[in-house]
């Protein structure tokens, strides 16, 4: 595998260029580790590839390696590298080294844990989520140091990379609190999110906040014949589908109390940029939308605008009653449907939680108890700021990696940079070069080799830069 050379201006391309071969081969090897952090029995490999990863950070000349291993968090990595420059910013990149789990097995066209190159494209889990990109950054500061003739980053750079980000970070706050010390910085690099395409590069300014619930009704203690009592009892059932279809307004809006109130539109510029990327109603429907027939959502806003941008909510699954086959006349005891709710800057799953109840409660007929179970605590929103010396130093950094214009988009779904803003008290700027066709998260998961060495350039180069963007 090889990588075009830079000219004399492009440094950081000519590095990564003569650590690409070696980087593919490690990159192949920690791919092989099986760290599925859902699944129990490969909790042992979790941390095998957390140890991996701390061996080969040893090995580049990271000064400060630490495997966080004392639970009941699954092992994360911690890093630090000082710059020789004691007045320098201190940036923290975070990410993951867990993976999803690889079923439906028999999907898969190569083996999920051998890395497999085929022309361009790398494919094995974790390829692209997330273990790509962490391997982007170990390659980024070894082109960074080559680039630079330093012997240590312009930076002081830590790394954060946690094993449990695909089971929902459940420790990830008591991780931030027991390290507050280790992790301290003046910024935060969260690397793990795509660009747009391979011919629109982006640069991701936000990921959309998550919460779950589910409503239960209870009409009574036992189904009943539809034939001797239905139509002098309440019906759960119809009581549910009578809730679910009072979510929305005719113009797709959710009508839970106060729910836009809190929500930040993107900025000008932002929708200037998501306009002009080029964008397939029909080819989206069919590759990102499960063949669906048509586009809707909420009214005055883009296709994309609205998976990006515009907080939602979502039937995930109705229950009720007799679901067998043929014909079963009863009016049910219960029903019960499972919602969720995407989350926009600066919405708190908290305040839509309250919301929630009081929505159900307005809705639920007499004579039918509700009860409303939240799972967990949600997970906020977080968007970068567009005008942030930080964002338009990684903005700058992909134009000049790229060779094209680069644009801001979002990702509609969520991850745990609102956290981390909150708890370390810093600002958060996202940086990744995966694309949305990776396919993580299902069978056949691949990257791309050369944007993710593109990927790795850029991030060298930002590097470069902060120090004079941040002072």
């Amino acid at each position: 595998m090889t990588a075009d050379p830079a000219n004399p201006e492009h440094p950081e391309r000519a590095a990564v260029a003569a650590l690409a071969d070696d980087f593919l081969t490690r990159l192949r090897e920690w791919i092989a580790i099986p760290s599925i952090g859902a699944d129990p029995a490969h909790h042992g490999d979790v941390a095998g590839s957390a140890h991996w990863l701390a061996d080969a950070l040893r090995a580049d000349g990271w000064p400060e390696v630490a495997v966080w291993d004392e639970g009941p968090a699954l092992p994360a990595v911690h890093a630090c590298w000082p710059s020789a420059d004691p007045a320098a910013p201190t940036v923290l990149v975070y990410a993951h080294h867990d993976v999803q789990p690889v079923d439906p097995l028999e999907q898969w066209e190569h083996p999920p844990f051998e890395g497999v190159v085929v022309g361009e494209e790398l494919f094995g889990r974790g390829a692209s989520d997330d273990k790509g990109q962490v391997a982007m950054h170990l390659l980024a500061v070894q082109a960074h140091l080559r680039a630079t003739g330093a012997t240590a980053p312009a930076v002081t750079l830590k790394l954060f990379v946690e094993g449990e980000e695909e089971s929902g970070s459940p420790h990830l706050g008591e991780l931030l609190d027991r390290h507050a010390d280790d992790l301290a910085c003046d910024l935060v690099v969260f690397t793990d999110t795509p660009m747009y395409s391979r011919d629109a590069p982006t640069v991701n300014t936000g990921q959309r906040g998550v919460l779950g619930a589910e409503v239960f009704f209870t009409g009574g203690t036992s189904d009943v014949h539809s034939g001797r009592a239905g139509g002098g009892v309440p019906n759960p059932a119809t009581a549910i589908a009578r809730l679910v279809a009072a979510l929305h307004d005719a113009d797709g809006r959710v009508l839970l109390p106060g729910f836009y109130a809190d929500v930040v539109e993107p900025t000008p510029l932002e929708r200037a940029d998501y306009a002009a990327l080029p964008f397939d109603e029909a080819e989206w429907l069919s590759a990102n939308a499960g063949g669906a027939r048509a586009g809707t959502g909420e009214a005055g806003w883009s296709t994309l605008e609205r998976v990006w941008v515009r907080p939602t909510a979502e039937v995930n699954g109705i229950q009720g009653g007799y679901t067998g086959p043929g014909l079963k006349t009863i009016v049910p005891a219960s029903a019960s449907v499972k919602l969720s709710f995407r989350l926009v800057p600066d919405q708190q799953p908290a305040k839509v939680m309250a919301a929630l109840r009081e929505f159900v409660a307005a809705n639920t007929p007499e004579g039918v108890e509700a009860e409303v179970v939240v799972r967990g605590d949600g997970v906020p929103a977080y968007a970068a700021d567009v005008t942030h010396p930080a964002t338009l130093a990684v903005h700058e950094a992909m134009s000049a990696s790229f060779d094209q214009p680069v644009r801001y988009s979002r990702t509609g779904g969520s991850g745990p940079a609102g956290v981390l803003h909150d708890r370390l008290g810093v600002p958060v700027v996202y940086f990744g070069a995966t694309l949305p066709d990776d396919r993580i998260h299902a069978p056949n998961e691949r990257v791309v080799l050369p944007v993710l060495l593109r990927g790795a350039e850029a991030a060298a180069r930002l590097w470069r830069l902060l120090p004079e963007r941040l002072s």
